[in-house]
This record gives C-alpha cells, structure tokens and sequence, in this order.
C-alpha cells in the first residue's frame, strides 16, 4: 500500500528540487540558497511553495526545460507528467492491500492511492475512516500517489455519508472504474478472469414464469402474495435472458417493487 523505499526516496528528490525551483522563481522564502537548505524547512513552510507549484503548473514543465539540478531523462518526465496531477477533497474510504481508496469530493470519481514512507493508517494516526482531507494526487511510474501533504479535517461521518462513500465505491469495483493510474500509457493490459460459463436457469426461469402466471386469486394477501412472486419471477427471466438490458431490468424491478408495496398495504390492513 506505499511506495518502495527506493521509489520514494526518487519521489522527494523530484519534489524537493521542483518545489525549490519554485521558491526561487516566485520569491516566496527569502535566504533559502539549497535544496538542502529547503529540506531541512517545516512542513507548514513547504506548504506555501507546494501550494504555489500547483496555482502556476507552467513552473512543472519550466523545471524540465532549465533542468538545473541536471536530471536524467527518465526523471525529468516523471516530473513532465505531474501536470496530469488531481487537487481537491477526497475521502480517504478504506485501506486495501495494493493501495488506499480515494473517493473525489468533486465528482465521486474512485482512486486506487499508494502512500510514500509511511503508510497513509500512520499518517493519519489511525483515524477511524472516512477521513475527509485535501490532496494533490500524482501520476509516479504508474501508479497513483499524493504529493507528500495532506490537510485534514476533524470531521466524524453518519450512516447517511458512509453509505453513500461505499455505494459510490462498490459501483466502482463493480463497473472497473476504480482509477490506478493516471498514466493510461504506461497501464499494463488488465488479464480478465475466464468467467466459467454458468448454468443456464433459461429454461427453469421460463417454466417458473409459465406456471406463476397460473397462480392467482385467492383471499387479499394471498392474491397480493402472488402478485409478488409473478413479478418477481419476470424480473428473474430478464435477468437470465438479457443481463445487461438495464432498462429491462429496471422496468421489471419496478414492476416488484409495485407488487411488494401492495402486500405491505394488505398486511398493514388486516392489523387494523
């Protein structure tokens, strides 16, 4: 879920010399001569230069151009490459084993994140997830990290939010939008899984359908009952016929839920 050593000690070298290239270029700390010099700064001064770096991107693409620190071509692009960064609100979600989730604040888009040193569970000081947080997300030899800073917020999240987070993330999963990279060039072609042909309920499913369309009547729940399962037993015909026609399944989802809303009404009815 974080970067190798190697990898990472890479990623602050960039960093620390573009961000020092830009403290030169806009003047934002006097009397710092070095990188080493503005290594060696807290945090929160680093933060006014990150934050300028990503106000004025020309400076990502100046830095390679000047080279001044006399980078290698393979460093040079990596760096070329952090204008495709994503600057926002994210929730961090959940921590899985190849990276963290980021979820956008902006438009719900799914990150698959790596952290840096130290694993994002340490730096957020085990914080019960979601964590709502500010972050510059960067593309770094394919894979997806963020620019070493996050501004949190002390926020605790309701049911309503976290089941929102998780539906968002699960479409994700679902539909293979989780984002890994934001260097599509460099993805290695995804190996799908042979999905081992299932058994064809297509029959069974139509004879269950056939027979259900027989049974009705009978006293209110009863005939809303059935009703139910009529309905129910189409909705699982369009799902083994044609899968993938959603509006057919919503139709004959609606067409359940309709069914079902009238044996809530007649059970509710017979409790008067």
């Amino acid at each position: 879920m974080k970067l190798p050593a190697a990898d990472a000690d890479l990623f602050f070298k960039l960093m620390w010399g573009l961000q020092f290239y830009v403290n030169q270029q806009r003047g934002i700390l006097p009397d710092i001569d070095s990188v080493e010099d503005y290594v060696a700064l807290p945090m929160a001064d680093k933060a006014q230069v990150r934050n300028a770096l990503w106000e004025n991107p020309a400076l990502i693409d100046a830095y390679p151009a000047e080279n001044p620190d006399g980078l290698s071509a393979e460093e040079l692009e990596i760096i070329r490459k952090w204008k495709r960064f994503v600057a926002g609100t994210f929730y961090i979600f959940r921590y899985l084993k190849k990276h963290a989730i980021f979820i956008s604040g902006e438009d719900a888009k799914v990150y698959g994140v790596l952290a840096l040193y130290e694993s994002l569970e340490d730096v957020l000081y085990g914080r019960r997830l979601p964590v709502m947080v500010q972050a510059v997300l960067l593309p770094f030899k394919g894979k997806i990290i963020y620019d070493g800073m996050l501004s949190g917020y002390n926020i605790f999240f309701g049911r309503g939010i976290r089941s929102s987070l998780n539906e968002e993330y699960m479409a994700a999963k679902q539909n293979e939008r989780i984002i890994t990279t934001l260097e599509p060039e460099l993805a290695k072609p995804t190996r799908r899984r042979r999905k081992k042909p299932g058994k064809d309920w297509r029959p069974v499913v139509d004879e269950l359908v056939e027979k259900a369309e027989k049974i009705k009547g009978g006293p209110a729940a009863q005939s809303a009952a059935f009703s139910l399962f009529r309905a129910g037993a189409k909705l699982a015909q369009a799902a083994a016929h044609n899968p993938d026609d959603l509006d057919e399944l919503w139709k004959q989802e609606r067409r359940v839920r309709t069914a079902l809303s009238r044996l809530q009404t007649v059970l509710a009815r017979a409790e008067r």
